[in-house]
């Protein structure tokens, strides 16, 4: 599913995405669709793939707050002013944390940084399930999670609830088993723990 499109960046590996609404898409988002933590995938499609993010953050922008000029008694009526637009936009926070690489019939996961500058305008959308899966598989379809420290650092006020709710459902997804699902249940016991002991200092 479509998010929107990058409209600014606020350093190499944090991206800023402005929703889509209903004067540019039939059917824009809704809240359900998108929130903290879901993984996003900034790409043209068919062209070019460029980065893997996730959402760390969320602004409304609300030009109409605390506007002190001059105000309609009542709701205007769109037959009497065809040009109004509403200006309110919904802002989502995205902090890069790799790319998707294609080799023939095989995709993996290329996790860190990615090199690239990604182009304002570019579409976002929401990665599924088996595009999640694979962003988590290195080059030799083993199970990596690369990423971890680099989310803790750059992932925001919120980096570590951000780390350990994304832990928790790579866990409760089921989507590694074995050695690998007990390696995910460690780092989320383990970070849920400093996390608590943090607080308590």
């Amino acid at each position: 599913m479509r998010l929107g499109k990058v409209v600014k960046s606020n350093s190499h590996c944090d991206y800023v995405v402005q929703l889509d609404d209903q004067m540019e898409v039939m059917q824009p988002p809704q809240a359900d669709d998108y929130g903290f933590g879901c993984f996003v995938k900034l790409e043209n499609p068919g062209v070019r793939h460029w980065a893997v993010g996730m959402i760390y953050n969320s602004q409304l922008f609300n030009p109409m707050f605390l506007s002190n000029g001059p105000r309609l008694s009542s709701e205007p009526d769109p037959m009497f002013a065809p040009d109004l637009i509403v200006e309110t936009r919904t802002l989502l926070g995205i902090v890069l944390i790799g790319s998707i690489v294609k080799a023939g019939t095989i995709a993996y996961g290329c996790h860190g940084i990615p090199r690239v500058v990604v182009p304002v305008n570019t579409p976002a959308f929401i990665m599924n399930r088996d595009e999640i899966y694979h962003f988590h598989l290195n080059q030799e379809q083993r199970p990596q999670f690369c990423y971890y420290s680099h989310l803790l650092r750059f992932g925001g006020s919120f980096a570590t609830q951000l780390t350990q709710q994304v832990l928790r459902e790579l866990a409760d997804s089921q989507l590694f088993s074995g050695a690998e699902q007990r390696a995910l249940e460690i780092l989320c016991k383990e970070l849920s723990w400093k996390h608590t002991m943090g607080a308590m200092r």
